[in-house]
C-alpha cells in the first residue's frame, strides 16, 4: 500500500488573531502547509510555526496565495503574470528564512484557496506560479490536484509534482472540488470524512457529489486546520488510517 502524506494549513493568523490551533496539529500531521502572509500569516507567526515544525520533524511548505487578506485568499482575482510570479516567489523566500533559522527548510510548495483552484484550468496562472517556483528553488515539489494544468506544467519544468486529496471536501464527478460558493462543498460530518479520508489513501477512490465513485490518485491528504474540531479530527483520522495498515509519511 502506498504511503500517505497528512498535511493542514497552519499559520494561519495575523496579529494578535489566530485561526488555526498550529501546535496540536503539528503533532498529527507530517507536513505543515504554512501561510506566508498574503492569505494569512506574518512574520511572528511564520517563525514560530517553522520552529514548531522543526521541533516536531514536520516539513515546512510554502502556502503561497493570492494578495488578499481581507478575503483569506478565497476571493477570485485577476493577476498579471509576471506579478504573480514574483509574488510566489517572494513569499517562498520570506518562510524559508524563518525555515532555515529554524534548523529546517522550505520542503514543496502549495498554493492555497482561489489561487489552487484557478491553476487546475487556468494554464497561464498555472505557468506563473511554476516561474515563481523555479525563481525561488527549482528544486521543491509543489502539491496540487491531480490531473490539474498546474502539475501537468511542473512537471514539464521539471519540478516534482505530488498530486492531494481533500477527505473533507465535496468532489464533481469530474474529480475537481466543488467550489466553496456552492451548497455541501464542504463535507462536516466527522465520521464522513474519516471514512472519505480512509478510501483516498487506501482505495485511492472517493464518492463525488453526484453519487459517482471516482479514482483520486493522491500521495498527500489535505486536512483543513480551519474546520471546527480539526485537531481531534484529524487524530481520528490517523489513527484511522494506521489501524487500517495505511504509513503514515511525509513525501518531501
Amino acid at each position: 500500500m502506498t504511503p500517505i502524506d497528512l498535511n493542514a494549513d497552519l499559520g494561519e493568523g495575523f496579529g494578535r488573531w489566530r485561526l488555526t490551533d498550529d501546535e496540536q496539529l503539528l503533532s498529527v500531521v507530517t507536513s505543515a502547509n504554512v501561510a506566508c502572509g498574503f492569505h494569512a500569516g506574518d512574520a511572528v507567526t511564520m517563525r514560530r510555526v517553522c520552529e514548531l515544525a522543526a521541533e516536531r520533524g514536520v516539513r515546512v511548505g510554502a502556502q503561497v496565495s493570492y494578495r488578499d487578506l481581507a478575503g483569506f485568499g478565497r476571493r477570485a482575482m485577476d493577476v498579471p503574470s509576471a506579478e504573480l510570479t514574483a509574488e510566489v516567489a517572494y513569499q517562498i523566500g520570506a518562510l524559508e528564512v524563518f525555515a532555515r533559522a529554524a534548523g529546517t527548510r522550505v520542503s514543496y510548495v502549495k498554493p492555497h484557496g482561489a489561487l489552487y483552484n484557478r491553476v487546475v484550468h487556468d494554464e497561464e496562472q498555472a505557468a506563473a506560479v511554476v516561474a515563481g517556483v523555479l525563481l525561488a528553488d527549482a528544486t521543491l515539489p509543489v502539491l496540487g490536484l491531480p490531473g490539474s494544468r498546474f502539475l501537468e506544467t511542473a512537471a514539464k519544468a521539471g519540478i516534482t509534482p505530488v498530486t492531494e486529496a481533500f477527505g473533507d471536501r465535496a468532489y464533481t464527478d469530474a474529480g475537481t472540488l466543488v467550489p466553496r460558493t456552492e451548497a455541501d462543498a464542504v463535507v462536516t460530518d466527522p465520521e464522513a470524512v474519516v471514512e472519505r479520508s480512509l478510501g483516498l489513501a487506501r482505495d485511492r477512490a472517493v464518492v463525488s457529489r453526484s453519487g459517482a465513485r471516482i479514482a483520486v490518485a493522491a500521495r498527500s491528504l489535505c486536512l483543513h486546520g480551519d474546520t471546527p474540531g480539526a485537531v481531534e479530527l484529524a487524530r481520528r483520522v490517523r489513527e484511522r488510517l494506521e489501524t487500517a495498515g495505511v504509513r503514515v509519511e511525509a513525501f518531501a
